[in-house]
């Protein structure tokens, strides 16, 4: 960080432009999915169409993602079961994180979306609900003008490698660390 405005471009020579881009939102924070869902609304501005496939997060659940998102005309999957621990069959958990995913890999084979968010994909990758392979070849193997932005903590080495931007979102501090429970409107 300097004290002092920049004087000159910091910007790399030569830029060019991309047909799609894959960002990875990851680390121990709060924003992961926040930041995601900055990015959709930024492409449905742009007359993006936009897609969203969440992982864990419950359709009984009603957040304010879900609402605005249906609002912008972005299509909106809320495919889990909810969190994890609250889980009464883990089998059950996995199977619905197995539909989220041929649901969303179906979505980017397809190509009609330019961006396509798979919110917490991490989970379900790292505890072996999902093939890692076949997830990995078909991102690196979308449609040309398909983006992708993915979430979730400890994004695993080969989503690192693959990603255009990767941002570690670090918790400094968390208001459920005080007691303080998620609030409408800021968390969900």
């Amino acid at each position: 960080m300097t004290d002092v405005p920049l004087e000159e471009d910091p910007r790399p020579d030569g830029l060019r432009v991309a047909s799609s881009l894959v960002l990875v939102n990851t680390g121990e924070g709060k924003g992961k999915s926040s930041a995601a869902f900055g990015v959709a609304m930024r492409a449905r501005a742009r007359d993006w169409p936009v897609a969203v496939v969440q992982f864990l997060k419950s359709d009984d659940w009603v957040t304010g993602e879900q609402i605005m998102a249906t609002r912008l005309g972005i299509d909106f999957w809320s495919l889990g079961d909810g969190f994890t621990w609250d889980s009464a069959d883990l089998t059950k958990d996995e199977a619905e994180a197995q539909e989220a995913w041929r649901h969303g890999k179906a979505l980017v084979e397809a190509g009609q979306h330019r961006l396509v968010i798979f919110d917490e994909i991490t989970y379900p990758l790292n505890w072996g609900w999902l093939d890692a392979a076949d997830v990995e070849q078909t991102f690196r193997n979308r449609p040309e003008r398909v983006s992708l932005v993915l979430t979730g903590r400890d994004a695993p080495e080969w989503m690192i490698d693959l990603a255009d931007t990767v941002s570690v979102i670090e918790n400094r501090k968390h208001a459920y660390e005080s007691g303080i429970a998620a609030k409408k409107g800021i968390d969900f």
